[in-house]
């Protein structure tokens, strides 16, 4: 049975490394039904438009950290790949993005019920799955020769199997963290898990990397997980205990409990909030109540990032 691991947030670290992250830059719209959101016909929706994607969230969030972050991806040559870099800019990340003539960038639409849950989802992204799997590789060699052991390299499963076992290689000195995405894109990691210095990853993902069903025990899906050549990793499941793997042990920690608008990008939130504490110097077990107030802070306001999110909002969540 993991153990209960409890640690009293402290952001006074001086220490702070740089962070690489590579994938998915998406137009997310999102659409907060009036009510339950009823099949074959419209139903009353308020709609927002913001960035998406996974590395897309984790790296804005990480700047409002204040974390040094670069963002490698792919976008078409449309209107919304204008607005996308124009504001990521302002932001403050360091973009390293290329555009791919005819092509669209990638877009997401979201369908939540009045209580927040998701109803539905679709994802157009072509553009970065139907890549060549060397797109990146001289961004990826140029800041290769710039970064340090200190360096955090961060991969989405967005990007194609190839492309990632590709940078899989590229991505060195430092540590390389990834995050699975979703059950259908997390067999894309299944090549490179023994080169990953840490996997974000929830129950369905887990449940398709090891083979197990998903409603295996999160005790025996983390089991098969440390099967796989996996040094370490962060096990989520809606609600219930969050598993960690450090070391060789396994740690649980309990979410934190708050009123839920939108589950737009609160597992991103989670990654987001536990890289910058790594950044800063913090063991993986340390930083994951980082991540726990970030993900919680997402899941009461709407979209993937949290207004308030700062490091003494996570400190005094």
């Amino acid at each position: 049975m993991p153990a209960l691991y409890e640690t009293v947030l402290n952001v006074t670290s001086p220490h702070s490394s740089s962070v690489i992250a590579i994938g998915a830059i998406h137009y997310d719209t999102i659409a907060h039904a009036s009510e339950p959101i009823r099949p074959e016909t419209s139903t009353p929706s308020r709609l927002s438009a913001k960035p998406g994607g996974v590395a897309t969230n984790i790296a804005r969030a990480l700047v409002r950290l204040d974390v040094r972050t670069h963002l490698v991806g792919t976008v078409g040559d449309d209107g919304p790949a204008d607005m996308l870099s124009r504001q990521l800019h302002q932001e403050g990340l360091v973009l390293h993005v290329l555009a791919r003539p005819g092509f669209a960038t990638g877009q997401y639409l979201a369908l939540h019920n009045p209580a927040g849950d998701l109803a539905a989802a679709c994802v157009d992204d072509s553009v970065l799955s139907e890549a060549p799997e060397d797109l990146f590789d001289a961004i990826v060699e140029q800041l290769a020769a710039g970064a340090s052991e200190e360096t955090i390299w961060f991969l989405d499963a967005n990007l194609p199997a190839a492309m990632l076992a590709r940078l899989a290689g590229l991505a060195r000195p430092g540590r390389l963290i990834a995050n699975a995405v979703s059950d259908a894109k997390a067999i894309r990691l299944r090549g490179v898990l023994d080169e990953l210095d840490c996997l974000m990853l929830n129950r369905g993902e887990a449940a398709t990397l090891t083979g197990l069903s998903r409603e295996a025990s999160s005790e025996d899906l983390a089991a098969a997980l440390m099967q796989t050549g996996l040094k370490s990793f962060v096990l989520t499941s809606a609600a219930a205990d969050v598993l960690v793997l450090e070391g060789g042990k396994l740690h649980r920690f309990a979410p934190l409990k708050t009123q839920i608008v939108d589950v737009t990008g609160a597992g991103d939130a989670l990654t987001a909030g536990t890289v910058a504490a790594l950044s800063k110097g913090y063991g993986l077990t340390e930083a994951l109540p980082f991540g726990l107030s970030a993900a919680a802070l997402t899941l009461r306001c709407t979209g993937a990032l949290a207004d308030e999110l700062t490091w003494d909002a996570l400190a005094d969540f």
